[in-house]
């Protein structure tokens, strides 16, 4: 679905105003635009602060805005449970001014959003192979970061310029940065072992430009299909990268008592994203030829 207003986004040359210029995935956007010879420029406004975003735009005239902005805790989420206005404030009232924004001015706006808003339920089993869909109500509110991005999302949905981008567990090619879902299992003293969704950036960061290009518009489950576990990924690890890796496992039960607030697990269905990109990796084959095999070790 392409966003109608008033056509402005499709006329003009392309050049993208990116908002997360400290941010892993908005570092990357910059890198894969200028690969691409896509003139951008970063946005310094706050989100939050509704007259820095316009004058952003009237000074880089965009045809496009990316927003991956966004507060989701350091070192984790956690953060989230005891920082909650400013969650809110970023999340929610930054990510709502700026679609605002954006539509008076007739730009599309992708937003990079996140998956982590359901969890497995009885019509959604573990291993049933039935995920959630774009339409489906989020079923999980354990953590305040998740609680907040899925108030966000529902209110985005009548704006008709904003393209949700669900993103979850990210994984990149770069295995040192403290970000990556393998970086950060690999440094755990212990790991669940639960399929889930997840998005390989360096497959599917290149799609969202695509998107933009196309002006897609509504919410899109923006994984790789099909689902991966922990153990998997980490056996994988051990085969590519480090054959001495070992791990230690441990329950749901036991993690909690670890962590301040619980974790999202769940299956995400890809069809809307695969039909539009049907050349997209199930996510074992991406994992291995976008991360692993060029991260692979020389064996003697």
């Amino acid at each position: 679905m392409g966003f109608p207003a008033n056509g402005a986004s499709a006329d003009k040359p392309l050049k993208f105003l990116i908002y997360g210029r400290t941010g892993w995935i908005g570092g990357i956007l910059g890198k894969l635009s200028e690969a691409q010879g896509i003139d951008y420029a970063y946005g310094f406004g706050r989100l939050e602060n509704r007259s820095s975003l316009e004058s952003d735009i009237a000074t880089v005239k965009p045809s496009h805005v990316f927003n991956a902005a966004g507060v989701t805790g350091r070192p984790n989420v956690d953060w989230c449970e005891s920082h909650k206005v400013e969650t809110i404030r970023t999340n929610v009232a930054g990510t709502l001014t700026l679609a605002d924004v954006c539509r008076e001015r007739g730009l599309v706006l992708i937003n990079y959003a996140t998956g982590c808003i359901f969890e497995y339920d009885d019509r959604h089993a573990v291993g049933s192979g039935i995920g959630f869909k774009e339409e489906d109500t989020p079923n999980f509110v354990g953590s305040f970061y998740s609680k907040t991005k899925a108030m966000v999302e529902d209110l985005l949905r009548n704006y008709d310029n904003v393209c949700t981008l669900r993103v979850r567990m990210p994984i990149s090619s770069d295995l040192s940065n403290p970000r990556n879902f393998i970086t950060k299992i690999t440094r755990y003293e212990k790991v669940v072992n639960i399929p889930n969704s997840m998005t390989i950036l360096d497959e599917l960061l290149p799609i969202s430009i695509e998107m933009a290009k196309r002006n897609l518009t509504g919410i899109w489950n923006f994984t790789n299909p099909g689902v991966v576990s922990h153990n998997e990924i980490l056996e994988m690890y051990r085969e590519y990268i480090d054959p001495n890796f070992t791990w230690k496992n441990f329950t749901l039960e036991e993690q909690a008592k670890v962590i301040v607030a619980p974790r999202s697990n769940n299956e995400l269905d890809t069809t809307k994203l695969n039909k539009e990109f049907p050349e997209l990796l199930p996510i074992k084959d991406s994992l291995i030829k976008y991360v692993f095999k060029p991260n692979q070790k020389v064996k003697a």
